[in-house]
């Protein structure tokens, strides 16, 4: 288990932790990453840059009030394609998924707007027609 401190590097800690993943660990070593939490933006972005990398996050925790620490197993280069592959199909599946719903969304809302102009079309004809059978009497 390696302990690597990347405080000192404020908001730009994702290359060397890439570095220190690739080099200073071997497979199935675990090392342990601290950075600075900033503006809490690289909480996030630190969980997917390890899932990008392919490699295990098994823990992402508050150190203190402005650290923030990740647990990272270094897993075999077999193993990181395949989480790689794992990762890029969920985002495709998620991507689509959105898309989807987007599409379900604007096709609610035109149909929406479509009841709304007929129903606004039929009240005007009516209207229309209770005036000109008014004219007549």
């Amino acid at each position: 288990m390696q302990r690597y401190d990347l405080r000192h590097l404020h908001d730009d800690f994702y290359e060397r932790m890439g570095e220190l993943l690739e080099t200073g660990l071997t497979v199935g070593e675990v090392g342990i990453f601290m950075f600075e939490i900033g503006d809490y933006s690289h909480i996030q972005r630190s969980a997917d840059f390890i899932k990008e990398t392919g490699h295990e996050l098994m823990n992402s925790i508050k150190f203190n009030e402005v650290d923030w620490t990740l647990v990272v197993k270094k897993l075999s280069a077999e193993q990181q394609v395949e989480r790689k592959k794992a990762a890029q199909k969920a985002a495709k599946e998620a991507e689509e998924k959105r898309l989807e719903e987007e599409r379900i969304a604007t096709e609610k809302a035109e149909a929406k707007a479509k009841a709304t102009a007929e129903k606004k079309a039929k009240l005007a004809a009516q209207k229309a027609a209770e005036e000109a059978g008014k004219e007549e009497s």
